[in-house]
């Protein structure tokens, strides 16, 4: 706003121009006249006195832009209706004036709808931004379902010709066994003429002796009477017949018929049986049988074993009825006393059977540790539990048995056997990690068993942790908390600081309530076996977790293929306990050997019975395995032939417990490949013995100790046979050590890279060297010391090396591109004009598994 007068102010505010000068004065504004200029700071400063003027305590409290002026005028009244009687009135009339800039509201009107419009847009902007976001995931669920449309119809069209080359196979078998039943069937018939004419000639030479002898024939045609042999005389008789006389009644002969139909027998077949016992059921010959198995590709002899479903084919392949029978006879004469019905009025509540399962390194054990006021992961090497444990916890609201299992990918068996046993399974995710391939793994464990799922999201107190992204990763694979809708509890929780661990235990209590869990607290006690081991100085031990009964001291235990009479029995701490119930996990000593992990337990009442049933249990794995060796395919057989050409690596494995050993074999021979193949030579339980290293010594294996060591006999042969002994006490350390043997046993990977290129440009004839190529070189730079190869229209027509590289008269050792040289190809004078020689170089990669 320009400068004005004051006379042109005073007109605008409606006062005299002498009132103005003296309110400018007042203010401190000397002004001569009013033609003199003001400004807006004498405006301002104007406007500020005469706010105090009137009394304003906060003069900066009005509108910006607004003056307010007070005035006031007095005037008189006289009142009165005659002479006399008239009064004087004094009358003060106040009156206020507000004047306000109206630039300054229409920019402040403009800053508000500017601040509205910007609200507007960053509205509009976040939901484009949302729209944007659906439209994505719309996308990619339209992707992932055409993705998944798309391997169902690669599958399909797998399992086509899948089918179809199966049908093709055996269409071609048919025919084979059509033509093989057809050259048999010519050649019983030779055989059959054969045999019916060496009969003949023998007929014919027996009448010439007898009519020599002066026999009378007459005498034996009188008595017409067919005597028929039995058994084995019958048949040779039925299969080379007797030629009559020709002077015998034709009354007299008997006729034997070829029967109408094949004789088709039911044939009962065993888990195992020898090729000589089912030829004899068939009633058979033992070659017919061979031949067929020969045709299945299995290289057998007569007194082999063979599986029950191998049996099972060649029965039906002879046209005969298969009736597998299942030889648990024994074992359900022992165990029938076990399988009677309980009595529903005895059950009784139980505690919950709990798995801990999770990712490694997620706090498993750690939050175990704080619910026991223990120390155990202290005691773990790497920080890591490798071992499954079982512990019972003590609440108000009841009693929780827990089962710690490995969070290693290597001890998958370990989660498997944890996930069958348990009612309900705790699954540990870090708060800080969130969804890894063992929380996976854990949760389709858990899916397979059928049990109810809680989750515990670890270590809230980090300052990383998301507990909204932890629960969307597990909503991935159908694992949602019960506060988005879903049926499985969640549980924040601190194993460091304890926070949520009350919480936690509630909702694992609740879940069991609604489980109601009940088992009989009386007679034959029934469990699992959760780990086994082999101690100096107490034998076998096992520890085995009650489901039903009681399981008391002296007991009959019979565990899978090792049975025996419980001498101790203590808990978890390692006190002695002389009883348990259900749900209470034990150690017991006492077996006749290790027991398989995972396998049911039984107490029984014979011990002779019991003993009995394991020696059938062991026979009848023992033939088992016998039967899955030797059946051999020929692919087998091409396999073990290539075995002298494939490199492999022969470990023996020996650890403190019969799961580590479990877990570690199956890990370590995964890590086999197509060119390098671990072999595992011998797994076992215990400390190193001089054997295990004789073993070695024979195989050249190396012995790998997992938190074993080894003997003062074995420490000798080491010393002696210089065997590779490796002690390790984490799984990842073993399996990392032999992935890098296995790795240095890879073939390198070559590679060439072509780094020049010259063109034949003309070919000089030289006394010495033969024809010598003019090149030009047209990319990258020739080198003498490195192969060749000669094309001629881009086709390699010579693989090579020079044999000279010139530079006008000089030898030189490379040259450039762009530039002329002199090349001679060693044993190769075919050069022509046009033609190209490039020039590379081979390099070995190292591959790695």
């Amino acid at each position: 706003m320009s400068e004005v007068t004051v006379t042109e102010f005073a007109d605008v505010l409606k006062v005299p121009v002498e009132r103005l000068l003296a309110q400018l004065k007042e203010a401190g504004i000397e002004l001569s006249g009013g033609d003199d200029a003001i400004s807006e700071e004498a405006k301002l400063q104007l406007l500020t006195h005469l706010r105090k003027s009137h009394g304003r305590k906060n003069p900066g409290a009005s509108l910006p832009g607004t003056v307010i002026l007070n005035r006031k005028s007095q005037g008189e009244i006289r009142l009165g209706s005659g002479k006399g009687q008239l009064r004087t009135v004094n009358v003060e009339v106040k009156s206020k004036r507000t004047y306000i800039n109206r630039d300054v509201l229409e920019e402040q009107a403009r800053e508000q709808q500017e601040a509205l419009d910007q609200e507007h847009r960053l509205k509009e902007e976040e939901q484009a931004e949302i729209e944007r976001a659906a439209k994505a995931r719309v996308a990619q669920k339209e992707k992932q379902k055409e993705t998944e449309k798309k391997l169902q119809a690669e599958a399909k069209q797998r399992e086509a010709e899948i089918q179809r080359k199966t049908e093709e196979v055996s269409r071609r078998k048919a025919v084979q066994d059509g033509a093989r039943r057809e050259a048999e069937e010519k050649r019983r018939a030779a055989e059959q003429v054969a045999k019916e004419k060496t009969g003949q000639r023998r007929l014919d030479r027996e009448r010439e002796e007898r009519q020599q002898s002066g026999r009378d024939i007459d005498a034996a045609a009188a008595d017409r009477t067919l005597h028929v042999a039995k058994g084995a005389s019958a048949r040779r008789r039925k299969r080379r017949p007797r030629r009559r006389p020709t002077h015998v009644s034709v009354d007299a002969q008997h006729g034997f018929e070829r029967p109408t139909a094949p004789v088709v027998r039911e044939v009962e077949i065993p888990e195992t049986i020898t090729v000589g016992e089912i030829a004899q059921r068939m009633a058979v010959k033992a070659n017919d049988v061979i031949k067929i198995l020969m045709n299945m590709g299995m290289m057998v002899t007569i007194n082999q074993v063979i599986d029950q479903d191998t049996a099972v084919l060649v029965v039906e392949e002879m046209g005969h009825t298969a009736k597998p029978l299942r030889e648990e006879g024994i074992e359900a004469q022992l165990l029938e006393s076990a399988g009677e019905a309980v009595d529903e009025t005895d059950l009784v509540l139980r505690a919950p059977v709990v798995t801990v399962m999770g990712h490694v390194d997620h706090g498993k054990t750690s939050l175990l540790d704080y619910v026991r006021q223990t120390k155990v992961v202290a005691g773990e090497a790497g920080g890591i539990t490798q071992h499954i444990g079982a512990y019972r916890v003590e609440t108000d609201r009841g009693r929780i048995t827990f089962i710690d299992t490995p969070g290693h990918a290597a001890f998958t068996a370990m989660r498997a056997r944890g996930a069958q046993v348990t009612d309900i399974v705790v699954l540990v995710v870090a708060a800080d990690d969130g969804v890894m391939p063992q929380t996976i793994e854990a949760i389709r464990h858990a899916k397979a068993a059928g049990v109810p799922l809680v989750v515990a999201v670890n270590k809230i107190d980090l300052d990383n942790a998301d507990l909204d992204r932890v629960r969307n990763e597990l909503s991935q694979h159908e694992v949602i908390s019960e506060e988005w809708g879903g049926e499985n509890l969640f549980a924040a929780v601190s194993a460091k600081s304890g926070e949520g661990i009350d919480k936690l235990l509630e909702a694992i209590l609740l879940q069991a309530e609604l489980l109601d869990l009940k088992a009989a607290d009386q007679g034959p006690a029934v469990g699992f076996v959760l780990e086994s081991s082999l101690e100096r100085g107490r034998g076998a031990v096992a520890t085995i977790l009650v489901n039903r009964g009681c399981l008391q001291l002296g007991d009959i235990l019979l565990a899978g293929q090792e049975y025996g009479r419980i001498r101790a029995m203590a808990d978890e701490d390692g006190a002695p306990v002389e009883k348990a119930g259900p749900s209470s996990p034990v150690v017991v000593l006492g077996l006749s050997g290790m027991p398989a992990a995972g396998g049911e337990m039984q107490v029984v009442a014979d011990e002779r019975k019991a003993r009995e049933v394991a020696e059938f249990r062991r026979g009848k794995d023992r033939d088992i395995k016998l039967a899955r060796q030797l059946s051999t395919s020929p692919e087998d057989v091409f396999s073990q032939m290539e075995e002298g050409v494939t490199k492999s690596v022969p470990i023996i494995i020996k650890t403190d417990v019969y799961g580590s050993s479990e877990a570690l074999k199956d890990a370590l021979v995964n890590l086999s490949t197509e060119e390098v193949k671990v072999t595992a030579v011998a797994s076992g339980v215990g400390g190193i013995t001089e054997s295990d290293i004789q073993l070695a010594a024979a195989s050249r294996a190396v012995v790998i100790g997992f938190n074993v060591r080894a003997d003062g006999a074995a420490r000798k042969a080491i010393k002696e046979t210089g065997v590779d002994v490796r002690y390790y006490s984490i799984v990842y350390e073993a399996i990392d050590d032999v992935k890098a043997a296995v790795s240095g046993l890879l073939t390198p990977e070559v590679r060439e890279e072509i780094f020049g290129l010259a063109e034949v440009r003309e070919v000089f004839r030289s006394p010495n060297l033969g024809n010598v190529a003019g090149c030009m070189v047209v990319d990258g730079f020739v080198k003498r010391s490195n192969p060749i190869r000669v094309l001629r229209d881009n086709v390699v027509i010579f693989e090579g090396e020079l044999e000279s590289l010139r530079r006008f008269k000089d030898d030189v050792t490379d040259v450039r591109a762009g530039t002329e040289c002199g090349i001679g190809v060693k044993n190769y004078n075919d050069v022509k004009v046009g033609d190209q020689i490039e020039c590379y170089e081979r390099k070995e990669i190292p591959r790695t598994i």
